[in-house]
């Protein structure tokens, strides 16, 4: 018998898929984009994936617990599955690697600015094959681990409450935002990474309570984030200083100054690895998943090769972070587009399912 997933480890599985790279610039895009006082906006935006995360609850309790490929490929012919599939397929790859991609351009820039990338990112894609093969258990039981490496360094924004001041938290509310339709869905993506428990269907005991639960508690502790860091970075630099820093909350480390330590920050953005390495291997985790429904008889480890490798063959082409950053950019919106949109397929494949039982 397989062992199941605790809600523990799903809760922790959903927080380090969601916060990554994105916490080092949130705070400047919620200042570009939502204008003054923008980080009040992440409530809404919490919000909206608590609103998502209760569309997959429903599918969950329609469906029984059983997969979304088993119900897609049950009602669905052939012909409309294939194209499905392969978009998902498509679209979880290659956010994987544009988000491991932009993670290791950033660290190179901090960190070994004279190391080739693409080196770092051979090493990072065979670590995260290394994950994958070993099934979602194991994956979830780093993530565990992970978590603990990162949480703490929350407490680094203790340094900052003697500069915080509170009037640049003006009264003034979302002045001077811009393209807030664009805006907004490239700040929503930074929530993204809870829709793939819909594949985690069958890796939880459905007989016991707390697994949707701990969905939405992982989302509280990623909006709990990025509120703290976002609020913190609004309250120590002025509203216009916010949107000319790339990195806000790098250069905000940087005040840090411990006498056994140096350059914090670029600890801090070492430490981060982690996240990123689990964003990666999930979205490919995810794929790998899709792959195999998609063509049963295939070997799980030659399709974790196979889109590992892709993967790394597509992360050569955008060579500059700018050019990356404008990847996530439309694969976020086409993410966000299947977060919504397959959850309410299953949900009328179910319904209708369900609805012709009971005629029967």
């Amino acid at each position: 018998m397989k062992e199941k997933l605790h809600p523990f480890h799903v809760c922790l599985l959903v927080f380090m898929n969601q916060a990554g790279v994105v916490t080092f610039f949130l705070p400047r895009m919620l200042a570009q984009y939502m204008g003054y006082n923008g980080w009040i906006t992440l409530l809404l935006f919490s919000a909206i994936a608590c609103c998502n995360i209760f569309l997959i609850s429903v599918v969950y309790r329609l469906g029984k617990g059983r997969s979304v490929f088993k119900i897609i490929e049950q009602s669905l012919p052939k012909l409309v599955v294939f194209p499905l599939y392969s978009l998902l397929i498509a679209v979880w790859t290659l956010l994987g690697c544009m988000v491991a991609k932009q993670y290791i351009m950033l660290f190179q820039v901090f960190v070994f600015p004279t190391t080739p990338p693409m080196y770092m990112k051979l090493l990072f894609d065979i670590v995260a094959y290394s994950l994958i093969i070993k099934g979602i258990y194991n994956i979830s039981k780093a993530a565990t681990v992970f978590f603990w490496m990162v949480i703490w360094t929350l407490i680094l924004l203790l340094f900052f409450i003697r500069g915080f001041e509170w009037v640049n938290l003006t009264p003034f509310f979302f002045q001077e935002s811009t393209d807030v339709i664009a805006g907004g869905l490239s700040i929503f993506s930074a929530f993204l990474g809870y829709e793939l428990v819909l594949l985690l269907f069958p890796y939880v005991d459905s007989k016991k309570k707390g697994f949707m639960k701990a969905v939405y508690i992982g989302n509280f502790l990623t909006t709990f984030t990025y509120l703290a860091v976002s609020l913190t970075c609004f309250g120590f630099y002025s509203f216009k200083q916010l949107t000319k820093m790339k990195f806000p909350l790098i250069d905000l480390l940087a005040y840090i100054r411990l006498p056994f330590l140096e350059r914090i920050e670029n600890i801090f953005i070492a430490l981060y690895l982690v996240s990123s390495l689990i964003t990666i291997t999930i979205y490919i985790w995810a794929a790998v998943e899709t792959t195999q429904s998609l063509i049963p008889r295939a070997n799980k480890r030659w399709i974790t090769g196979i889109l590992v490798c892709l993967a790394f063959g597509v992360s050569w082409i955008p060579d500059v972070l700018s050019e990356v950053e404008l990847w996530l950019k439309y694969l976020g919106y086409m993410a966000t587009g299947i977060a919504f949109g397959l959850p309410l397929l299953l949900i009328v494949i179910l319904a209708i399912n369900n609805g012709g039982k009971k005629l029967a």
